[in-house]
C-alpha cells in the first residue's frame, strides 16, 4: 500500500500540477495528497475492513508504513525536486535571447555532465516532440545520472541529520509535531471512535462543502463563487493587508501551543507595520538575494541571523544528547541507538562524508572551494531550522527568510565567484531555493510517527530508499513525458516559465554588476542573532514572556503575510475554549479542528479525481 501510495503520488501529482492545473496535493510540509490516500485507507482498512474482513485489515505499524512511504515520495514529486530540476537545467539554453546574452555569460559555462546540451531535445522539451517522434533520452542520461548521485547524498544526510536529533525532539523536548496528529489519529483509532465522531464530521463537512461549491462555480460559472480571502490597502495604497481563511491550517494552529501561534501573527503584523513605515518614508534596503524568502532584505538578513540562532541554540540545549549521539559514534560508550532506524555510527559518518562528498561535487561543477563551506553551512541551517520550525509550530506553509545561493553571495561577495562559480551556484536552485518541502522534514515527521510503533525499527530505513527511489522515478519520468508530448509551455507556467528562470535572472545580475562582501548584511545577521537569543533568553528566564522566537525568524516570509489571519483565528478560539473550557473543552474541541483539515484536503483530492474523469482544467480550490 506504501508503495502505490508513493508511486500514485509521483505520477498524479505532477499530473494534476501540470496538465490539470488543478489543487495543489504535494506542494507543502502538510502533504495533502498523502493525508487522502491515509484516509482512504484507513476508512476502508480500519473502519470497514475491521467490521467485515479483519483478517485485511492493516495493523498500526502497517499504517505507519504505508503513511511515511507517500510523505517521503510527496518531498520529491513536484515542488520538492522533479519540477524543479528539468526545467532549471534547460531554461538557459530556451530562454536565452539577445537581450539577456544568456548564451554568452550563463551557457558557456555549464559542464556538459550538468545539463543536455542537444538544442533539439531542450526545444522539443518545451514545445512539443513532432508527431511520431520519440523522447530524446541519450542528451538525459548523463546529466540526470550525475545529479541523482549529489541529491542522494543530500536525501542520506537529511536523514542522518533527522536521525541524530529525533530522541532530542521528540523524548527530550517533546514538540507537538501537529501535522502528524491527524495522520496518527486516523492510524490508531482502535475502536473508530475517531470516524464515528459527530464534531470532527462537522468540521469535515464545511470545507468539504466550500471546496465543492468553489469547484462547481469553476466548472459552472454561472453558479455563484465563494472568496475565501480579501485584502485592505494601507500606508498610501503602497501594502495590502491580506485576510485569507484556510481551513487547514486553522487546524494545524489550534494544535499549536497558545504562544506560539500568538507570535506568530503578532510578528508577521509588526514586520507589516515596519514595511509600510519604511514604504512611507521611501527607507529601501538596495540588494539583490533572489527573489526566494522575503521580499524585504533587511527583513531577509534579520531572519537568517535568527535561523542560525535557532540552530545553534537547538543544539546547545541538547548538547548532552548530542555528545552521547558522537560517543556512541565513535566506538564509545554513549547513547542508546537501538530505536533508531540506523545506528548512530551510521548517522554521524553519514552526515560528515556526506557533506564532505556534497562538497567535491560542488567544486566540480564550478563552485570555488573557498565558498563552499560557507555555502553548505546556510543550506544546512536553513533545512534543519526550517524543520524545527514546521514540527514546532505547525507552519505547514512556511518558508525560510532568505536562501543559501543570496545568504553566501551577500556574505562573500560575488566577485570570489566568477562567472562560473555563480552559474554553478544558479544551478543550486534546485534543491535550495524555493524549499517549500524537502525530505528532512518529512523524514522527522516520519520518525515522529515510527515512535509509535514498538519492536525493530531498522528496516523502516530501508521503506524510506525504496520510497525515495519510486517517488524519484515516477516523477521524472512523468514530467519528463509530460513535457515531451504536451510541451512544457502548455504546461504549469510557474514551474516551466516564470520559475526556471529566476536562478539565472539572478546569475546575469551578479555577473554584469559584480560585488564585494555586504557589511550592512553581516550586521544586520548579527542584530537578528541578537534579538534572537534574546527573546530565547527572556522566554528561559520569565515564565510570562509572551513572544515565542519563532515568530521573529519567520515572521516576515511572504506566506505568513498569506496566513496571519488564520493564525489569528486559531489562536483566539483556542484562547476563548482554554479561558472557558479549559483543557476538557479543548480536547472535545480537537476532533472538528481536525476535520477541518481532512476535509479539505479529501475535497481536493475528490476534485482531482473528478478533474481527470472530465478532462477539466484550471479547477484550482486550494493553495495555502
Amino acid at each position: 500500500m506504501g508503495s502505490i501510495g508513493a508511486l500514485l503520488i509521483s505520477i498524479g501529482d505532477p499530473y494534476g500540477i501540470h496538465v490539470l492545473k488543478g489543487s495543489y496535493m504535494a506542494l507543502d510540509f502538510s502533504t495533502p495528497g498523502a493525508i487522502f490516500l491515509l484516509f482512504i485507507i484507513c476508512f476502508t482498512s480500519n473502519f470497514i475492513l475491521k467490521k467485515a474482513r479483519p483478517k485485511y485489515a492493516l495493523s498500526p505499524p502497517e499504517l505507519v508504513t504505508a503513511y511515511i512511504m507517500m510523505i517521503i515520495a510527496s518531498a520529491i514529486s513536484t515542488m520538492g525536486f522533479s519540477s524543479q530540476i528539468l526545467p532549471i537545467l534547460t531554461a538557459p539554453f530556451y530562454f536565452a535571447n539577445q537581450e539577456n546574452r544568456w548564451d554568452e555569460i550563463i551557457t558557456p559555462y555549464i559542464k556538459h555532465w550538468l545539463a543536455p546540451h542537444d538544442q533539439r531535445a531542450i526545444n522539443w522539451f518545451y514545445e512539443g516532440m513532432p508527431s511520431g517522434a520519440s523522447i530524446p533520452l541519450s542528451p538525459w542520461l548523463l546529466p540526470l545520472a550525475m545529479w541523482l548521485i549529489f541529491i542522494l547524498i543530500l536525501y542520506f544526510v537529511m536523514i542522518c541529520m533527522a536521525v541524530i536529533v529525533r530522541r532530542q525532539w521528540v523524548l527530550r523536548e517533546r514538540l507537538v509535531y501537529p501535522l502528524t496528529q491527524l495522520p496518527l489519529e486516523m492510524i490508531f483509532d482502535e475502536g473508530g471512535s475517531f470516524f464515528r465522531n459527530k464534531t470532527m464530521w462537522i468540521g469535515f463537512a464545511i470545507p468539504f462543502f466550500v471546496g465543492t461549491a468553489i469547484a462547481l462555480h469553476n466548472y459552472f460559472p454561472y453558479i455563484p463563487g465563494i472568496r475565501l480571502d480579501s485584502y485592505l490597502m494601507m500606508f498610501r495604497n503602497k501594502l495590502a493587508l491580506i485576510f485569507r481563511l484556510s481551513f487547514p491550517m486553522l487546524g494545524f494552529f489550534y494544535l499549536v501551543n497558545l504562544d506560539i501561534a500568538f507570535s506568530l501573527w503578532f510578528f508577521n503584523l509588526f514586520f507589516f507595520l515596519i514595511r509600510g513605515i519604511m514604504a512611507v518614508l521611501g527607507i529601501s534596503w538596495r540588494e539583490n538575494l533572489g527573489i526566494y524568502g522575503t521580499p524585504n532584505v533587511i527583513f531577509a538578513h534579520l531572519g537568517m541571523g535568527a535561523m542560525i540562532t535557532l540552530v545553534v541554540y537547538g543544539l546547545w540545549v541538547g548538547r548532552e544528547h548530542i555528545k552521547g549521539v558522537f560517543l556512541k559514534a565513535f566506538g564509545r560508550s554513549g547513547a542508546d541507538d537501538s530505536d533508531e532506524i540506523i545506528s548512530y555510527r551510521v548517522a554521524v559518518w553519514g552526515t560528515i562524508l556526506g557533506i564532505t562528498a556534497m562538497g567535491i561535487w560542488l567544486w566540480f561543477s564550478g563552485m570555488p572551494g573557498r565558498t563552499i563551506p560557507l555555502f553548505l553551512f546556510g543550506a544546512f541551517v536553513l533545512f534543519l531550522g526550517l524543520t524545527r520550525v514546521v514540527v514546532e509550530s505547525g507552519l505547514a506553509e512556511a518558508v525560510a527568510s532568505t536562501i543559501s545561493p543570496g545568504f553566501v553571495v551577500s556574505s562573500m561577495g560575488s566577485k570570489v565567484f566568477g562567472q562560473k562559480g555563480l552559474v554553478s551556484l544558479g544551478l543550486t536552485y534546485i534543491w535550495c531555493s524555493d524549499i517549500r518541502t524537502f525530505v528532512m522534514a518529512s523524514c522527522a515527521h516520519g520518525l515522529k510517527a515510527i515512535d509509535m510503533v514498538k519492536g525493530e525499527r531498522r528496516g523502516f530505513f530501508w521503506i524510506i530508499a525504496l520510497s525515495i527511489a519510486i517517488s524519484i522515478l515516477g516523477s521524472l519520468g512523468t514530467t519528463l513525458s509530460l513535457a515531451y508530448h504536451k510541451g512544457g509551455l502548455l504546461l504549469n507556467t510557474w514551474f516551466f516559465q516564470q520559475g526556471p528562470i529566476q536562478p539565472y535572472i539572478w546569475v546575469s545580475e551578479k555577473i554584469m554588476n559584480p560585488t564585494g562582501p555586504n557589511i550592512g548584511g553581516w550586521i544586520l545577521r548579527g542584530v537578528g542573532a541578537a534579538i534572537m537569543a534574546a527573546l530565547m533568553y527572556l522566554r528561559h528566564v520569565f515564565l510570562w514572556w509572551p513572544f515565542h522566537p519563532l515568530g521573529f525568524c519567520v515572521g516576515g516570509i511572504w506566506i505568513m503575510d498569506q496566513i496571519w489571519f488564520t493564525c489569528f483565528l486559531a489562536w483566539l478560539l483556542k484562547a476563548i475554549i482554554m479561558r472557558y473550557g479549559g483543557f476538557r473543552l479543548y480536547r472535545s474541541a480537537r476532533p472538528f479542528f481536525l476535520g477541518l483539515i481532512l476535509g479539505q484536503f479529501t475535497c481536493n483530492g475528490i476534485w482531482l479525481i473528478i478533474d481527470f474523469l472530465t478532462g477539466h482544467v484550471g479547477n484550482q480550490i486550494f493553495w495555502i
